[in-house]
C-alpha cells in the first residue's frame, strides 16, 4: 500500500513507519509547512492538522491507506476537522483510515476487565476523544475502511511514559509512583503495537476498534521499581502525593498517570492474529531499552 501517516517522526509513527515499509508499504509522511527537510526516507506531502484544505490535498487518488498517528492538537473542533479532511477524500472508496485514540477514553475500570465494547468514560486529559472515535466509524457508512486503535501505555525504544518513571526516579533518587501504589497499567512494547496498526490497515473490518494491549494489567509499583533500576537507585518506591504531582506535571496528566486500568487486546489478538513478541514492560525497563 502506499500508506500516508500522519505523525511518521514521532515516537510511535516511526515505528508504524518501520513495520510498514518492513511490510512492502510505500510510506509517505505529512510534514508541516516550513518543517520539510533535506533528505528523508520517505516520499512528503506537505499538511497541517491546523489546515484542513492542506490535508484533504495530501490524500490523493494514488494514497491507498491513511493513518493519524499526530499528537491531538487539545482543541475538539480543530481534531474533528482535521478527521474531516482526511476521511473525505477517502469516502466511498473502501481505502482505509485508522484514527489513533487511547484507553484512557475508558477511564478507570474498577474490578473487571475492559475489552472493546466496554463504555466510554473518558478522564479529562481526552474528554472529547470519544466524539472523534465516533466521527472515525461514522465514516464506514460512507465507505471509508475505517478503525480506531487504542493503545495502552507504551514501551520500548527507551520511550514514552516509562521513560519519565525513570528520569523521576533519577531526579527523586528513589523510584515513583503519582498518587497509589496500587495502580495497574496495561501497557504495550512500540514495536507490536505497531504491528498492529499495520495489521489493522491491511485486515480489519470498517467501522472496528481495536485494544493495543499486550499485558492487560500491569501493577505500577513493578514498573516503578523497574524504573528505579533503569536508573541507578533501589528500595521501595516512593509514593509522590497527587497534589504535588499536579503541581510539577500538571492537574490532567498527573491524573492521568494515577488513573487505574485493567484493559484487554485479546481480540486484536483472535481476529487479526496480532501476536506481540516483545520484552514485557518490566523487564523492558529493567535490562532492555532504558538501560
Amino acid at each position: 500500500m502506499h500508506t500516508l501517516i500522519v505523525g511518521a517522526h514521532g515516537y510511535l509513527g516511526s515505528a508504524a513507519a518501520d513495520r510498514l515499509m518492513a511490510l512492502g508499504h510505500q510510506v509517505v509522511e505529512l510534514v508541516r509547512p516550513g518543517n520539510e527537510r533535506p533528505e528523508g526516507r520517505y516520499e512528503r506531502r506537505i499538511g497541517d492538522l491546523s489546515d484542513p484544505d492542506s490535508l484533504s490535498a495530501a490524500v490523493t487518488p494514488d494514497i491507498d491507506a491513511v493513518i493519524n498517528l499526530a499528537t491531538p492538537t487539545g482543541d475538539a473542533d480543530t481534531d474533528a476537522a482535521a478527521v474531516a479532511a482526511l476521511t473525505d477524500p477517502l469516502r466511498g472508496t473502501g481505502r482505509p483510515f485508522v484514527y489513533t485514540s487511547g484507553i484512557w477514553v475508558l477511564g478507570a475500570t474498577g474490578a473487571s476487565t475492559a475489552d472493546e465494547d466496554a463504555p466510554t468514560d473518558p478522564i479529562p486529559i481526552v474528554g472529547y476523544r470519544p466524539d472523534i472515535e465516533r466521527q472515525v466509524l461514522a465514516t464506514a457508512d460512507d465507505g471509508v475502511r475505517a478503525g480506531v486503535v487504542r493503545p495502552g501505555i507504551v514501551h520500548g525504544r527507551g520511550g514514552g511514559i516509562p521513560a519519565l518513571l525513570v528520569d523521576l526516579a533519577r531526579k527523586h533518587k528513589a523510584p515513583v509512583v503519582v498518587g497509589d501504589p496500587a495502580v495497574r497499567w496495561p501497557m504495550v512494547h512500540v514495536d507490536d503495537l505497531a504491528d498492529l496498526f499495520a495489521k489493522v490497515v491491511e485486515q480489519a473490518p470498517a467501522g472496528t476498534v481495536w485494544h493495543g494491549v499486550s499485558q492487560s494489567a500491569v501493577p505500577v509499583r513493578e514498573l516503578a521499581t523497574a524504573a528505579g533500576e533503569a536508573a541507578g537507585v533501589s528500595g521501595e518506591p516512593r509514593v509522590w502525593p497527587l497534589d504535588e504531582a499536579r503541581a510539577e506535571l500538571g492537574t490532567q496528566f498527573a491524573d492521568a498517570l494515577a488513573l487505574d486500568q485493567s484493559v484487554s487486546g485479546e481480540q486484536a489478538q483472535g481476529r487479526l492474529g496480532w501476536r506481540p513478541r516483545h520484552p514485557d514492560a518490566v523487564a523492558d525497563l529493567r535490562a532492555g531499552s532504558y538501560r
